[in-house]
């Protein structure tokens, strides 16, 4: 991707309305619960896999593995969180417990009373885990892709400048796109640069609604900063003995691979598999390695 591309792309972040107008063009499903708008994808028949992505990429970070698992025999869901992709930009704080009400809202319109395997990527993680606290007995498994939400991480300072008040509004209003779709290359080692550069264009479109900012910034303060709230989720998984499979890359920067550490003690039971010399987005970057992984478990 050129330099140009890349700037305009930034450039154009904050500047156009989600509505209905605009999904019509954009296409893709949409279901309408209590909460709002959320966009999803559903294929396949069989037993059901719910994929939920993390803090700023939409549900394009499942790309990989996605049809792959349709193929493989599973119906599949995957939807973006409010704030992200084409669903709904809501006032709410954007907690851990407000995404796993929209999971829960998402899941009950489409599957019904159906009992589920559940995945989380990052941020989808400490979600994912949320939900199975608040509705036990509804997930059959659960797969951590380099999860937040351990109560050990150390977060870095511009986690903590970007989440104070006015600061953090000030610092995201001026560099929050441009950090934000930089990032969604920095922890890709492996996947061709035409891969990287579409990955991008897809994040940086999601970007280009107005209230994806607000969403990102009232998700790091309210759901990533608050990791004693997020590891009570893993501490329910455990008490209702989920199988889990956890996945980490090594080198990972956005959620650090020391955390697994806290993770398998939260969670005994858990299957740790650890990619070497992998960053944050291997869900992506090695979506083949991944899926075999994942086959394994499920």
């Amino acid at each position: 991707m050129t330099d140009t591309e890349l700037k305009s792309l930034i450039k154009q972040s904050e500047t156009l309305e989600l509505n209905d107008d605009s999904r019509k063009k954009l296409g893709g499903e949409y279901v309408k619960t209590h909460m709002g708008t959320t966009h999803y994808e559903l294929k396949g028949e069989g037993e059901a896999i719910v994929l939920v992505h993390g803090y700023a990429s939409p549900f394009c970070i499942y790309d990989k593995v996605y049809y792959k698992l349709v193929e493989l025999g599973y119906k599949v869901l995957r939807y973006d969180l409010f704030g992200r992709g084409f669903s709904d930009r809501l006032p709410e704080k954007n907690s851990v417990d407000f995404f796993a009400k929209q999971l829960e809202e998402v899941t009950d319109a489409l599957l019904g009373d159906e009992s589920f395997i559940l995945m989380g990527t990052s941020m989808g993680g400490a979600i994912s885990a949320t939900f199975i606290k608040n509705n036990p007995g509804r997930v059959k498994k659960l797969v951590c892709l380099a999860p937040a939400g351990m109560d050990s991480l150390k977060p870095p300072f511009y986690m903590y400048l970007s989440s104070c008040p006015v600061v953090g509004d000030i610092l995201f209003k001026i560099m929050g796109a441009k950090i934000l779709i930089k990032a969604t290359q920095r922890e890709l080692y492996f996947c061709p640069q035409e891969e990287q550069d579409e990955f991008t264009r897809k994040v940086a479109q999601a970007c280009s609604y107005k209230g994806f900012l607000r969403s990102t910034i009232s998700s790091l303060r309210n759901t990533i900063m608050k990791t004693k709230k997020s590891t009570l989720g893993y501490k329910a998984v455990a008490e209702q003995n989920i199988p889990v499979l956890l996945i980490w890359g090594t080198i990972d920067r956005t959620m650090p691979y020391y955390q697994h550490e806290r993770f398998l003690e939260v969670c005994p039971q858990t299957e740790f598999v650890s990619f070497e010399g992998s960053g944050h987005n291997f869900l992506y970057d090695q979506g083949e390695k991944t899926l075999e992984e994942i086959k394994k478990f499920i």
